[in-house]
């Protein structure tokens, strides 16, 4: 069959939405994450460092004949050392049109095709509307996890993104600019509820802009930022601020692009409680009724990772 037979992309996501609305793919019910899967993986690479990649994304990517990778964003360190055997295409620049022919020729070839996103594909990753346009075209597909920058730019604040009594929630957002209206930019109404620890991507080159709305919306100009530089990266670098200054510092620094943004008191780790998790209902002893047993293990649920 000749490409010109073959699905128009944005034909192909219309139908699978369609689908989707009407009947849930009965791979939900057959599969977990991590499961070895018929059809092409879509693996997040991590934020950066090649050990964050998970096992699972390794050994697909050892195995892979083609690997379709994400330019720039993806560590070059990860492709020579897990890649070098494989035929490698960028696809910054590539459209659906290019990009689902190329794959889907190859994985009807018999070759082992991985897709190889930044971080998570499940987070700002595009992901969805080319497996959509794979599948219409016959194609299985299936996600990897990855591990997504806003953990690597935790890991490296040595904080946790949720902390009792002081951010209760997380929110991973990104800026209003071309693809996203004012109306559909929530970062204020985020920092405006006090206990969530706001992560934006794709906005380092837009700080300025979002920091001066924050304060036009009256918040505390001493609210903790901090802007992570290729998190993970050899050449990672921490700013650390407040909504009042820390334009200034991105912009002395100059980047713009390929850093996280995290606002919220949960940067700097300070002021939390100690958690239910190990507080004194864990240290009932042995004479706890099954009531109480119940009890904890309410509470373990409700404190969550904290």
């Amino acid at each position: 069959m000749t490409d010109d037979t073959r699905n128009d992309p944005q034909d192909a996501i219309d139908s699978q939405g369609e689908a989707r609305r009407e009947e849930l793919d009965d791979r939900i019910f057959e599969h977990s994450a991590g499961d070895d899967q018929e059809g092409i993986p879509f693996v997040g690479a991590g934020p950066g460092n090649p050990r964050l990649l998970t096992v699972a994304g390794k050994e697909l990517l050892e195995a892979a004949d083609l690997v379709v990778h994400a330019g720039s964003l993806v560590n070059s360190e990860l492709l020579d050392e897990y890649c070098g055997h494989a035929d490698l295409v960028n696809s910054v620049g590539k459209d659906l049109e290019e990009l689902i022919p190329l794959m889907r020729d190859a994985y009807e070839d018999g070759d082992d095709v991985v897709r190889l996103h930044s971080g998570d594909p499940a987070i700002y990753g595009a992901a969805l509307e080319q497996m959509d346009a794979l599948e219409h075209e016959g194609v299985p597909t299936y996600f990897v996890p990855g591990v997504t920058s806003a953990f690597a730019a935790s890991a490296t604040l040595r904080t946790q993104l949720t902390l009792n009594e002081v951010s209760n929630h997380v929110a991973f957002t990104r800026p209003q600019g071309k693809t996203l209206t004012p109306e559909e930019d929530h970062i204020s109404d985020f920092v405006e509820m006090g206990d969530v620890t706001t992560c934006i991507y794709l906005g380092t080159h837009a700080v300025r802009d979002t920091m001066d709305r924050l304060l036009e919306d009256d918040h505390d100009p001493e609210t903790p930022v901090a802007v992570i530089y290729h998190a993970s990266w050899p050449d990672e670098d921490v700013i650390i601020g407040s909504i009042g200054d820390i334009a200034d510092k991105v912009e002395e620094a100059g980047y713009r692009a390929s850093a996280l943004v995290v606002i919220g008191d949960a940067v700097t780790g300070a002021g939390y409680e100690r958690s239910f998790l190990y507080g004194d209902w864990a240290n009932r002893g042995p004479d706890s009724t099954g009531a109480d047993e119940s009890d904890a293990q309410a509470n373990e649920t409700q404190a969550g990772d904290d």
